[in-house]
Parts: structure tokens; sequence; C-alpha cells
């Protein structure tokens, strides 16, 4: 990689030894409209933002609510075309350009490939044109292995398929979905791998739990954003999910930084009663 390559791959990746990562995304809109709880993009966004290592948004949300001034790491969703009206959400395209990616200072460029769907073809060749201009402009390409609405493809060895094409055709990082078996898919995959929270859990232990196994299996971090922003607790859910990935705390250890702000929170209501 040329400098400006590794040098926005480290700011998205910091912390020296761990080399992981803690994304927010809140980039659901482009194909899901005004999701519970990002009706109001800026408002959701606000108070996260400085406890993420980056976040995952589309052009339209980076220029009308996240002020300049900001210093998080930006993943610029560049891909989009479908919405959930339709039955097959594989229908994509590029709907930026990597001169407005580069405009806009982002430090990487993200894109959905469809392995195994109507438009599997289209969404590679995606991928591959998209890596051709990251290169020409020291930007990386985060593949996102998009399921669509058939939820039951996230297994180990489709998974593995999926991770390991978009590898192959250049993705600098690939995010994915946890697993049984989830170490098998990071040993096929010779980039790094972060994990999607996907559709709002049963709880917030269970989030936590997933991204404990999902590092503990090798993935280099999450980029999760319902299970975040759809929380009762968004900021401390979000530092619970950083002592993770970050600090290698524990479940409980994770919980009790959750559960400590519920008890501060309470108290706050209970004072102004």
């Amino acid at each position: 990689m040329d400098w400006g390559m590794r040098n926005r791959m480290a700011r998205m990746f910091p912390g020296g030894t761990d080399g992981n990562t803690v994304m927010l995304a809140v980039d659901h809109g482009y194909f899901m409209g005004p999701t519970r709880h990002l009706e109001d993009a800026r408002a959701t966004i606000a108070p996260l933002l400085p406890y993420a290592d980056a976040i995952a948004l589309t052009r339209g949300i980076l220029r009308t609510s996240v002020p300049p001034s900001s210093t998080t790491p930006v993943v610029l969703r560049v891909s989009g075309g479908a919405t959930v009206l339709k039955e097959d959400l594989s229908h994509e395209t590029i709907t930026t350009a990597m001169r407005d990616a580069a405009r806009l200072n982002v430090s990487a460029v993200a894109l959905s490939v469809f392995v195994g769907a109507p438009h599997e073809h289209e969404s590679l060749v995606n991928l591959a044109k998209l890596v051709d201009e990251g290169e020409e402009a020291g930007i990386p390409v985060l593949a996102i292995t998009a399921v669509g609405k058939e939820l039951e493809k996230r297994d180990a060895r489709y998974l593995a398929l999926a991770c390991r094409v978009s590898a192959e055709l250049g993705a600098h990082m690939v995010k994915t979905y946890y697993c049984d078996g989830f170490e098998k898919v990071v040993e096929g995959c010779p980039v790094p791998l972060v994990v999607a929270g996907g559709p709002k859990l049963d709880s917030d232990r269970a989030a936590l739990e997933l991204a404990h196994g999902a590092i503990a299996k090798g993935a280099h971090g999450i980029d999760m954003g319902r299970n975040i922003w759809q929380s009762a607790h968004p900021v401390p859910m979000l530092k619970a999910l950083r002592a993770i990935v970050h600090d290698k705390a524990t479940v409980p250890e994770a919980m009790d930084i959750l559960d400590g702000a519920k008890a501060r929170t309470a108290a706050q209501t209970a004072a102004r009663a």
C-alpha cells in the first residue's frame, strides 16, 4: 500500500498493537428509509460520534448531519439502487463517484457484494472497478458481504466464500456476519474482517456476546448500527463495545459499564422528580 492508503487504514484501525476498530453504521437509510431511531440522523449521530473509530454513512447524511469539524474517519457507502420495497436487494450499482469520495476526504469507500444472488456478477464487477479507482486515489475499499433478505445465508461456508472472493478481487477489508465456525471465515480471508451487528438483537447482552465472540475468533473489529442506536442507552452501549474490542473486556465487564450508566440515569431521573 502507498502511504496515503496505509494512513487511512491506520486512522480507522487505531490502538497500536490491537489494530481493531469500532465502526458506527448509520447508512441504513439508503435502502430502508427513516429507520427507527435514525429518523433524525444528526441527533442520533452527535452523541455517538466521539466514541466511534469510524462512521459508515452515505454522502447525503455526511453532508447534512456530520459537522465538518469532525475528525472521526468516514467510511462512505457508494453502492445503492434498490430499496426494501423490492424483493431482490442485489440490484445495486455504484451511486457515488470516487472523485466525490476524495472531495469529501473520506477514509474508505464501501459497497455491498451479493454472492449467490441474481445480480452477483454486477456486484462483483462493481467491487473490482472500485478497487481500481481506490488504488489510484489512495482510498481503501470495504466490501460488505450482503445477504439481502435471505438471513439464512449467514453460515460459515457461505461467508467464507463471499469474504475470500471479495479479498481476491482486491478489497482492503471485508464486513461480514458472525456465525458458528467463524474462525474458518477468518482463516480463509487474508484481509481484516469487521463484523456486522445485523438487525436489533433481543438484548444488549446478546450484542455484547456477539462482539466478544467475533473478536475472540479473529475479527479486527465491529461495524454496528441498530444494536447501538436502537439500544435504550446508546452511548453506554458503544462504550461497552469499545471495552470488548479495544480492552479485551469480558461480557460481564462490559455489562458492568452498561449497568453503571443505567443506574446513573435512574438516579438522575429520580433526583429531578
